[in-house]
């Protein structure tokens, strides 16, 4: 298996002049860090899932969106993406607790720009939202999608709903109307996650390569002398990049 949607370079930045592939951060960072922290990376490589993309459109309050990050990455949920639509974004450490090391975060200005990515790429966009779609049960989510968070006053915007692939709602029993955004990201990434489970000997989309690379950059966020030291060794023993 392979991400469609995993992006991390095997080259990772040191500084403006140097980039070091991702077998040499191996070789020399994740020897220096404790058992337990390079036990942890690996197991957690190994579930981490790329090919459900996390977008959050236009919310309104921060910490929305850091909880629903902090949620995502707890389920194994990395490629997040923010159309910043409002005021910039910025994440409440409060909520996030440390899960924004530990997601893959891109930002769009414009919703139309986030769409044309997507569409370009062939991802489905299953967009959440109260116009008509399917319960979320009844939607498919083993191939490469987006599943889209709109904001908290009027839901996704009319050009992400009238671009989606598949419209999708969570089924509510009571009077209420929907769910706060971060309920509803936690209930459906969960969902999801669950469903993937029941189709996949493992969880990750990722192939041996790409978990690699994902190992290297997590050493790297690890350590915090980590750059540093290959600096050191690429200047001392001239180490390839």
């Amino acid at each position: 298996m392979s991400s469609k949607q995993f992006d991390l370079l095997p080259e990772l930045k040191v500084n403006e002049h140097l980039n070091v592939h991702y077998d040499l951060v191996l070789k020399h960072i994740a020897p220096v860090l404790t058992d337990s922290r390079w036990e942890k990376i690996q197991k957690i490589a190994n579930g981490r899932i790329y090919d459900v993309a996390v977008v959050l459109e236009s919310i309104y309050d921060r910490g929305n969106i850091s909880a629903v990050m902090r949620t995502a990455e707890a389920l194994g949920f990395v490629n997040f993406h923010v159309i910043e639509t409002q005021e910039k974004f910025k994440e409440a450490n409060r909520v996030t607790q440390g899960s924004d090391k530990w997601v893959e975060v891109r930002k769009w200005k414009k919703s139309s720009d986030a769409i044309e990515h997507f569409k370009k790429n062939k991802i489905r966009l299953c967009v959440t939202t109260l116009e008509g779609g399917r319960p979320i049960d009844e939607v498919d989510f083993s191939q490469p999608c987006a599943f889209v968070l709109g904001n908290e006053k009027e839901g996704a915007s009319r050009e992400m709903i009238d671009a989606a692939d598949e419209r999708v709602f969570i089924p509510m029993n009571g009077f209420v109307q929907s769910f706060n955004i971060s309920v509803a990201g936690a209930l459906g990434l969960y969902h999801i996650q669950k469903e993937l489970l029941k189709s996949r000997k493992n969880i990750s989309d990722l192939n041996e390569e790409q978990k690699k690379i994902l190992q290297a950059h997590y050493c790297m966020r690890s350590l915090d002398s980590a750059k540093d030291t290959l600096k050191e060794l690429f200047e001392r023993n001239k180490l390839n990049s």
